[in-house]
């Protein structure tokens, strides 16, 4: 298997875990706290490279018995989605039309 599937794969398990147990709204798993007995951290997001490529940046942190046992990050080039208009406003209230760099958005599913 390729590293960027091995990547993909670990994200989406990881997300989709995390969504699950998130999902209804009196789930008494639901934890503002990582258990650092024994689980694995994961962040996934994605940072603007240049006017071409982004990066997809995936980070675990496995902890065990109150300790972080490995940092884990990967990080993958992804072509840049573009440009878009939007319009942004300030602290004042002022707006004003801007082009900003698009964002892509991230979904993971845990089967």
């Amino acid at each position: 298997m390729k590293q960027s599937n091995i990547l993909l794969f670990t994200t989406m398990l990881s997300g989709c875990i995390i969504f699950t147990s998130c999902k209804e709204k009196n789930n008494e798993d639901l934890t503002n706290e990582v258990n650092k007995q024994g689980a694995v951290e994961t962040a996934v997001t994605v940072q603007h490279l240049d006017s071409t490529n982004d990066i997809l940046l995936t980070k675990h942190i496995v902890w065990f018995k109150g300790s972080v046992i490995k940092n884990i990050e990967y990080r993958d080039t992804v072509p840049a989605l573009g440009i878009e208009n939007t319009t942004a406003e300030n602290n004042d209230g002022d707006t004003k039309k801007v082009q900003v760099k698009k964002d892509y958005e991230i979904f993971i599913t845990v089967k």
